[in-house]
């Protein structure tokens, strides 16, 4: 197997650039950027390319803008896997409701032998295995370019068991303004993934005179929050919810609780 440091010399040569060349292109962008880190000296380069020297997060950026290749496949010449990354970061549970900050978009299922028939109920194993990461919207064919995910911490059980702890939720930046009706149950009322300066809720929404009081599920027995409206940003509205119906961790039961008030009040 070709080390990583035998490719870069590969791309080097083929694009006939020289020693110097690259030395000299790196400090371009050392420049540009105004950090002596993005230059890579003469003899560096000979080390990451002959002894199997691994670069440091700047040079491996100015390699990249040198020889026009995609950090995220030079990355993975160094075995870091940008791909796994959002798996490897749902196998680490957090208590706290949080957005997660990869890419809602994610690899494209690859072509199948057949069709499948989103109407009817289909056994999905032995396609996801040839599809390696499946983008969480897939099923339901959604435009996810203005979309985020997000994680139901592991001790909030404010939407169970609608939304239990440790989903992750998809969410449609794009759909904000709070809605004051149209609903003929708690499975169709919207639900919102909003930040405030302790972190992030998950919930109904109400908007009463001047505040935005969000709602936990009854059953939760969670007091709602009430929030002035500029202490607190809807991210957006959760339109899909991948969750394990058997939860690790279960809650203990709770008295009622009154109403909270955001920590500002």
């Amino acid at each position: 197997m070709e080390r990583p440091g035998e490719k870069l010399k590969q791309v080097r040569e083929r694009l006939k650039l020289t020693y110097r060349d690259v030395v000299e292109a790196s400090q371009v962008i050392a420049r540009r950027r105004s950090s002596e880190e993005f230059a890579i000296a003469l003899s560096r380069l000979a080390d990451i390319e002959n002894k199997g020297t691994v670069p440091t997060i700047y040079r491996v950026y100015s390699l990249c803008a040198i020889y026009r290749l995609e950090l995220r496949e030079v990355l993975g010449w160094y075995g870091v896997p940008l791909d796994d990354l959002p798996s490897d970061a749902l196998t680490i549970g957090l208590d706290e409701t949080h957005v997660i900050g990869f890419s809602a978009g994610g690899p494209a299922p690859q072509p199948l032998d057949r069709d499948i028939d989103l109407n009817q109920t289909t056994f999905l194993s032995h396609l996801a295995r040839r599809w390696g990461k499946m983008p969480l919207s897939f099923l339901a064919g959604l435009d996810i370019r203005h979309c985020r995910y997000g994680i139901i911490g592991l001790e909030d059980w404010s939407m169970s068991p609608v939304i239990q702890p440790g989903s992750m939720v998809l969410i449609d930046q794009n759909r904000r303004r709070i809605a004051r009706g149209g609903w003929t149950s708690q499975y169709d009322r919207p639900i919102y993934f909003l930040e405030h300066r302790g972190g992030y809720r998950c919930g109904w929404c109400a908007l009463a005179e001047d505040r935005l009081v969000v709602l936990p599920h009854p059953a939760s027995q969670r007091a709602p929050a009430i929030f002035d409206p500029a202490e607190i940003d809807v991210v957006g509205q959760v339109i899909g919810v991948g969750m394990l119906l058997e939860p690790s961790r279960r809650r203990l039961a709770r008295p009622p609780a009154v109403p909270s008030k955001s920590p500002d009040q």
